[in-house]
C-alpha cells in the first residue's frame, strides 16, 4: 500500500477529530490529533481565551511535522487533524513530504453551536472569530461541507482519495 498522509483541516469545531478518526479507521492507519502536541503554555493561553500568535504555533507545527516525517520514513500512512489555518502553516507541515489536504468548510454559525455544546476542551467559542480571521482557505484540497454527517464526509473523502490515487498513480 502506498504511504498516504492526510491532514483534515479547518477551524475549531469543524469536526476534524471526528472525521479524522473515522477516516484513519477506514484507511487502517494511525490517527494523530494535532491538539495533543500543543505545549502547556499554548493550552493555557487558549484556555484563557487568548488566541495564539504565529510564534506560539511554530513549535507546535514543527512537532506535528516531525511526526509526519517519522510516518513517511517508516512507510506508514497517517491521518492527522490540524487546523492548518494559514498557507504558511500548511507549507511548514508539508516541507519535503506530500500531504493530501481535506478542508472541512464550515459556517461560523455551525461551529459556534458546536463549540458552545462542547465541554472539557480548551478551545472556547469566544475564540472562534480569531480562527475565521486567520483562515486562508486552501486552493488545493478536498473540500467537504462540515455540516454533513461524519460518515458521509468520510465516504466523500475516500472517493476523492481514490480519484487522486488513480490520477497520480
Amino acid at each position: 500500500m502506498k504511504t498516504t498522509i492526510v491532514c483534515v483541516m479547518g477551524v475549531a469545531g469543524a469536526g476534524k477529530t471526528t472525521v479524522g478518526k473515522l477516516l484513519a479507521s477506514e484507511l487502517g492507519c494511525e490517527f494523530l490529533d494535532g491538539d495533543t502536541l500543543h505545549s502547556a503554555a499554548n493550552i493555557q493561553k487558549m484556555t484563557l481565551g487568548i488566541p495564539l500568535a504565529d510564534a506560539d504555533r511554530a513549535p507546535w507545527l514543527a512537532a506535528i511535522h516531525a511526526r509526519v516525517v517519522e510516518a513517511v520514513q517508516q512507510g506508514q500512512s497517517l491521518v492527522m487533524a490540524c487546523s492548518a489555518l494559514k498557507q504558511h502553516y500548511r507549507d511548514a507541515l508539508a516541507m519535503r513530504v506530500s500531504i493530501t489536504w481535506v478542508y472541512l468548510k464550515a459556517s461560523e454559525e455551525l461551529v459556534h453551536a458546536r463549540l458552545i455544546a462542547r465541554h472539557h476542551h480548551f478551545m472556547k467559542a469566544e475564540m472562534l472569530a480569531s480562527q475565521f480571521a486567520d483562515l486562508e482557505e486552501p486552493t488545493e484540497a478536498i473540500v467537504i461541507d462540515a455540516g454533513v454527517a461524519p460518515e458521509v464526509a468520510v465516504r466523500k473523502i475516500l472517493t476523492s482519495l481514490a480519484h487522486v490515487s488513480v490520477q497520480t498513480g
